[in-house]
């Protein structure tokens, strides 16, 4: 692939920015594809209006009354969608008194807040804060909170949920396999009762009914089960020299979908190297922002984000750190300063549509 350069630009992209100029990366298939970076004389994110229908979203989930919040018998609440991808909230508090299964595609839970028990077809797991829980396509399980509300992102694909390629970096970074949790068989038995499984196929339910639990399996083997990975295993990757792409911190990916898994770490040592990510434009790319904990304030407007903020980025306008705290990290380099906090970051491949409740005026976030 041949790269031009025209201009004033630096030696090495993300190092050595010419003073008084602002990186911003035009590219194509996320961070993978062919891509060039514009140097401008002001951050593109400094705009004063927007008229149309291509804006960023902000949205407090916090305000969010989700129908499993209201009802045991509720579902999570759907807040953008495509064909490949629905993203909801969930903030279930009391045991779901059905068993489900999705006959449209693998979902992901990422437990934001709360723990409980997740009982499904290849045995129970036990879930808490930091977890992301991978349940395929086509599995029956019951999600169980322990007497507090939870809290959950739930990312559901048309495809199978899977870990991305490592290529060098190899089998333990940025986590070893064998952190990953599967469950073992425990069948729930008879109790007397009459026991409800709703499969969910095209987006609507059927319910069939037993006189026994569905969950009865004794044993199970293969290669396809439900999976739990915690945040506190993923050990971020680092490069001192210069600032990975957020890429580099994919955790899952599906067909359509990469998600990512931001952790706090040191800033790059190299006084030249940008610290923060730079300015884009990701042309082929939503991207969804969930904070998880911290504060995160790169979104090139006024206000910072703050844990349970969700926003979303759409392909084709610009976004990116604000002006004062690229300038902060560039000053303070010396102190190895953290980014704060966690935040799970889903890039999708086609254009996501918003629900009602996502721009519902209570919900909204200045952004």
């Amino acid at each position: 692939m041949i790269h031009y350069s025209k201009g004033r630009v630096p030696r090495q992209a993300h190092v050595g920015i010419p003073e008084g100029l602002f990186e911003e990366e035009h590219g194509r298939e996320g961070f993978s594809g062919r891509v060039s970076q514009f140097y401008r004389l002001h951050p593109p994110t400094e705009y004063t209006r927007i008229e149309g229908p291509l804006r960023p979203r902000g949205i407090n989930t916090y305000a969010l009354d989700t129908p499993d919040r209201r009802d045991p018998q509720g579902a999570p609440l759907r807040v953008f969608y495509n064909d490949d991808v629905a993203i909801s909230i969930s903030r279930r508090s009391e045991a779901m008194p059905y068993c489900f299964r999705n006959a449209d595609g693998d979902e992901l839970h990422f437990i934001h807040k709360g723990k409980g028990l997740l009982r499904s077809e290849y045995g129970p797991l036990r879930y808490e804060e930091g977890d992301y829980l991978v349940i395929p396509k086509g599995t029956s399980y019951q999600i169980v909170p322990d007497r507090s509300e939870n809290f959950s992102l739930v990312v559901e694909t048309r495809g199978q949920i899977e870990f991305p390629e490592r290529g060098n970096i190899g089998h333990y970074a940025p986590f070893d396999y064998g952190v990953i949790e599967t469950p073992e068989p425990e069948p729930i038995e008879d109790d007397g009762h009459e026991w409800e499984l709703r499969i969910k196929r095209r987006g609507q339910m059927t319910s069939v009914f037993y006189n026994f639990c569905p969950l009865d399996v004794a044993g199970w083997k293969g290669n396809l089960t439900v999976r739990k990975l915690n945040i506190r295993d993923i050990r971020t990757l680092l490069s001192e020299g210069i600032h990975l792409p957020p890429s580099a911190h994919c955790t899952w990916q599906a067909p359509g979908v990469a998600i990512c898994t931001f952790m706090p770490r040191p800033l790059e040592t190299d006084p030249k190297a940008a610290r923060l990510p730079w300015y884009h434009r990701n042309i082929d790319v939503d991207e969804v922002f969930f904070v998880h904990s911290g504060s995160f304030s790169f979104s090139g407007r006024p206000t910072g984000r703050g844990a349970g903020v969700l926003t979303l980025n759409p392909q084709g306008l610009h976004h990116g750190p604000k002006r004062a705290d690229l300038e902060l990290a560039q000053k303070e380099w010396r102190k190895d300063a953290r980014l704060e906090g966690c935040a799970v970051n889903i890039d999708c491949f086609g254009p996501l549509e918003a629900t009602p409740e996502a721009d519902a005026p209570e919900a909204k976030f200045a952004f």
